[in-house]
């Protein structure tokens, strides 16, 4: 019977814990959760410096994100999924963002396509296919300086909104 007890207590004290997500997109009280705060914006040599290329993956940006980058207006968003929080926002044949390693890292146009800065390389390619939801599929492909690999995401692009 004290088994069961002590049991029972250890699961509800691991289970307690489960609604502690703060994934942006994570329902959260709004009135007991500060806003989220932009990420800072930095070079790719600065916001990577000392990462391990294997762990530096596209992550999503917040409504502060978007905001601190000048909004997506006019712009493409990429997404991770078609209903998802942006991942990389670009203009076509213009500068764009990316957000890895918690940092908003600005890319400039290098060729059809493609962005780097300093050692980083974002490319895009649009892909024969639709979402559900009728956003055209896209694969965006990060190659973190010095990285021996290249990374591929399939998500979805919608460009001037």
């Amino acid at each position: 019977m004290k088994t069961r007890l002590i049991l029972l207590a250890s699961l509800s004290a691991v289970l307690a814990g489960c609604n502690q997500n703060t994934a942006i997109g994570n329902d959260r009280e709004a009135h007991l959760d500060p806003p989220a705060k932009a990420s800072s914006i930095e070079s790719a040599a600065s916001a990577l410096q000392g990462v391990a290329t294997a762990l530096v993956k596209p992550e999503t940006m917040t409504d502060a994100d978007i905001a601190a980058i000048g909004g997506d207006q006019g712009r493409c968003v990429f997404r991770l999924t078609e209903v998802g929080f942006p991942t990389f926002v670009y203009e076509p044949n213009g500068s764009g963002f990316i957000k890895l390693n918690g940092k908003l890292i600005p890319v400039e146009p290098d060729g059809a396509d493609r962005f780097t800065s300093g050692g980083l390389l974002v490319t895009t390619q649009m892909l024969d296919d639709e979402g559900n939801a009728g956003l055209q599929a896209q694969q965006l492909i990060v190659v973190p300086p010095g990285a021996e690999d290249e990374l591929g995401y399939r998500g979805y692009v919608i460009c001037g909104r």
